[in-house]
């Protein structure tokens, strides 16, 4: 879609040019504007296909103010870096529109997708850049931390907490392998253990043995100074200091309208959760899964280029469609 003098960018994110955005027929409908999703736009649009981007923004790691690991924007805004994404793939011709789909289905061409307003595009290819949320446990005052004073991955935040006071809140004995990957960053952890249950003798001997301290007391609710995590309560009234928890969320896919594509699963630590081969691609011909809706364990970085894969294999069979309508000329 081409912009006049009279459609600005705003427009196009807000959705006020939707008639214009149904008519067109786009190549490439990418469902989610997060990291994954903006990188396979970005390739496509450079590569001059119609991309439009449905953009729920509710990027999982939202709630951070601040993103490790990912080079050359180590400490960055999550947020502050999808804002630099949607921006230079609206450079490049790419039209994002801030809303959620909520049903999609194959037509003869392509796939027609409806989002909560009602707005009807339709397309050759989707990718499915949606995500996946964490789901926290329900004790009082952990949402309220959640990306800063409880978090999740070692990777993104253990550097920045070595040295201090862990709590790491174990939700399943596999879980406890978290432990281990944070003792490397600091002497002094407590692992919380009731949601995990009983714990195996040989894995509490193990942790004791690595310096690690069990509590085993069911805990109550998080403790602040202000809007700093401080400790943990306990439900038989003590309290545990600590300056940071690793907490482990569940991780529930966000692959509603992969299933009613009918998109394959395969069984994950995690899981059921989406089949793809290593270019992307569902068990749904012409539908794409990239990001964590394909990979639960995809960090930032992972996710951006499992986007640039699928971008890069997707226009290969665009270019081999066009070949093949020219030649049947």
């Amino acid at each position: 879609m081409t912009k006049t003098a009279e459609t600005t960018d705003a427009d196009l994110d807000n959705g006020r040019d939707d008639p214009a955005i149904s008519k067109e027929h786009w190549d490439v409908i990418v469902i989610g504007g997060g990291v994954a999703g903006l990188s396979a736009a970005l390739i496509l649009a450079r590569a001059q296909r119609r991309v439009l981007v449905l953009d729920a923004q509710s990027p999982r790691n939202r709630y951070a103010a601040h993103m490790h690991g990912v080079l050359g924007r180590d400490g960055y805004s999550p947020l502050d870096l999808v804002a630099d994404g949607a921006r230079e793939v609206r450079a490049v011709g790419g039209v994002i529109l801030q809303t959620t789909a909520r049903a999609a289905r194959p037509v003869s061409e392509g796939f027609e997708v409806t989002t909560t307003e009602n707005i009807t595009v339709s397309g050759r290819h989707l990718i499915f850049a949606t995500g996946a949320r964490d789901a926290l446990p329900d004790i009082p005052g952990l949402a309220e931390q959640w990306g800063r004073g409880v978090v999740a991955c070692p990777y993104c935040d253990g550097y920045e907490n070595r040295d201090r006071t862990i709590g790491v809140l174990a939700a399943s004995i596999a879980g406890l392998h978290k432990a281990h990957m944070l003792r490397s960053y600091s002497a002094d952890i407590v692992v919380f253990t009731a949601l995990a249950g009983e714990v195996p003798a040989s894995d509490r001997e193990l942790l004791e043995a690595r310096g690690m301290r069990i509590e085993t007391t069911p805990v109550k609710e998080t403790v602040t100074d202000g809007s700093t995590l401080t400790g943990l309560a306990l439900e038989n009234g003590t309290s545990i200091p600590v300056d940071v928890v690793f907490a482990e969320p569940p991780l529930i896919a966000q692959d509603e309208l992969l299933q009613q594509l009918g998109a394959a699963l395969s069984d994950s630590p995690f899981g059921p959760w989406t089949s793809v081969d290593v270019a992307g691609r569902t068990s749904v011909p012409g539908v794409w899964a990239v990001g964590n809706a394909a990979n639960p364990t995809a960090l930032v970085p992972i996710a951006a280029g499992s986007g640039a894969i699928a971008a890069l294999a997707l226009n290969a069979e665009l270019i081999g469609a066009d070949i093949a309508a020219s030649s049947v000329r």
